[in-house]
């Protein structure tokens, strides 16, 4: 799959359909299938934003980016994107698994509908850390993952996983069997991303602007 130059090409506009770039299932969400998949996430939150929804982050791997949400605030004019949005920045598995263990709390603190991801299992992948120490901290990841199952709250992971070569991509398969929902970004013959369902309630492609 070819990798876009920028992904400034995707910016979401004020008068974007709101069924484009949503997250509209409760439950767990998967994304992947593009490299850029742990950086996508951004074109989601305005959407979210203009639903008057909150917005938990758990950043992996430092991939959030506050000039891109600026960009955002100034395209979709009065959308009050630091009311509604708050990050909370992992650099490595042990802290990814330990903010996610902390959700809960962190949910009442700020009480968010909708709590994503970014680099969950990839920085399970890395090399410094021992294999046995990364595949017990993932499993208590996913443990946590499971304690949310009750709140209705939109979980969405965005992963990337596949362009990974490493034989602890079995974590990432072990989290699409876990996950309510997951969805493949993939391009048309145009170049342009569309996601496609592997496993969700709906059952037809979803094309991205």
């Amino acid at each position: 799959m070819a990798v876009p130059s920028s992904t400034d090409a995707l910016a979401v506009s004020s008068a974007s359909p709101p069924k484009l770039w949503a997250l509209s299932e409760l439950g767990l969400s998967v994304f992947h299938g593009h490299p850029e998949t742990p950086r996508l996430f951004h074109y989601f939150l305005p959407g979210l934003v203009r639903q008057g929804k909150r917005i938990l982050c758990l950043d992996g791997a430092n991939r959030f980016d506050p000039l891109l949400i600026a960009r955002f605030a100034r395209r979709t004019k009065s959308l009050p994107f630091h009311q509604q949005l708050r990050v909370a920045r992992a650099f490595t598995c042990f802290q990814l698994t330990e903010l996610l263990v902390r959700a809960p709390r962190l949910l009442r603190d700020f009480p968010a509908e909708a709590l994503i991801v970014t680099a969950l299992p990839d920085l399970y992948f890395d090399e410094d850390v021992r294999e046995v120490e990364a595949a017990a901290s993932f499993r208590q990841a996913l443990a946590a993952l499971r304690v949310l199952e009750p709140l209705r709250l939109v979980v969405a992971v965005f992963s990337g996983a596949d362009f990974f070569q490493t034989e602890r991509r079995k974590f990432f398969q072990q989290l699409k069997a876990q996950a309510n929902h997951v969805w493949k970004f993939a391009e048309n013959e145009e170049g342009k991303l569309y996601l496609n369902s592997e496993k969700s309630t709906a059952s037809k492609p979803r094309a991205l602007p």
